[in-house]
């Protein structure tokens, strides 16, 4: 029988970044999904913060050299990839020097949201689509993990369902309290839009609010999980309405067992988003 593939889109991955708790989760589940049979691929931004030389990125030519148009400017992906050699991993990094090269990850010095954060969001998703395709590795679930990847599940269930590549996969969206202030720019629902996605299918980007961008992301998933104890509200509520799996919050002592067999559920359950 073949190993379920499993793909995790994150925010934040250890050792690259300082620790959290999501970039703790980034770096401890892939690990712990992969010793317990399931095959893993793992991708995040490629901040300016991260020391290259010290980590070790290095560019993969073959899949990097594609422009993407984003707001009708072109934006060319660059590929990197690190190993963490004591999981046995590898980890890739979407790069672009007009989004990932400053020396910060979501805000300034100042501690205010880039202005640019969801172009930056709609990059780092379809980067991470376009190198799944060129790696033709067809994932079985894609896992993501924090706003900057909530836009996989619409793409993946919209503008990418009818490519072999992603006719089957299953999306599991983790809700975080990353909340961020405010919205996103007037016209994000405009820059998001590919073929495949219709108006109705952008309702709720036209507020582009933490919440309303999270019920989007949640609409178009198989399954939540709660990746923090306390959560948003009004998220937490919204997630009792829904007729989906969902997995409660584990703490760091069981989460791994609990997120292996909630996969497994995942991919067995008949009723979730075709």
């Amino acid at each position: 029988m073949e190993k379920p593939k499993i793909l995790f889109a994150h925010q934040e991955i250890l050792p690259y970044v300082k620790e959290t708790p999501m970039s703790h989760i980034g770096r401890y589940l892939p690990q712990g999904i992969q010793e317990r049979g399931k095959e893993i691929r793992a991708f995040m931004p490629r901040y300016g913060c991260i020391n290259e030389r010290r980590n070790q990125l290095h560019e993969v030519i073959r899949l990097s050299g594609m422009n993407l148009i984003i707001n009708d400017n072109d934006h060319s992906l660059i590929i990197k990839v690190a190993s963490i050699q004591s999981a046995r991993m590898q980890v890739y990094f979407i790069d672009n020097e007009d989004y990932f090269q400053r020396k910060a990850i979501l805000t300034d010095k100042n501690q205010k949201y880039y202005k640019d954060n969801d172009e930056r969001c709609i990059f780092f998703c379809r980067g991470v689509l376009e190198t799944v395709k060129k790696l033709s590795w067809a994932p079985d679930i894609v896992h993501c993990h924090g706003w900057v990847s909530s836009l996989l599940p619409i793409y993946i269930k919209r503008a990418f369902r009818d490519n072999p590549i992603f006719a089957d996969t299953k999306v599991v969206y983790s809700v975080y309290n990353d909340d961020f202030p405010g919205q996103f720019s007037k016209n994000f629902a405009e820059k998001i839009k590919l073929p495949g996605i219709s108006k109705e299918d952008l309702q709720l980007y036209q507020d582009s609010s933490f919440v309303n961008i999270t019920k989007a992301a949640i609409e178009n998933s198989d399954a939540v999980v709660f990746g923090s104890p306390e959560i948003n509200k009004e998220l937490a509520k919204y997630i009792k309405t829904i007729d989906k799996p969902v997995l409660e919050y584990h703490p760091l002592e069981t989460y791994l067992d609990a997120y292996s067999n909630f996969y497994d559920e995942v991919l067995v359950n008949n009723s979730v988003l075709s």
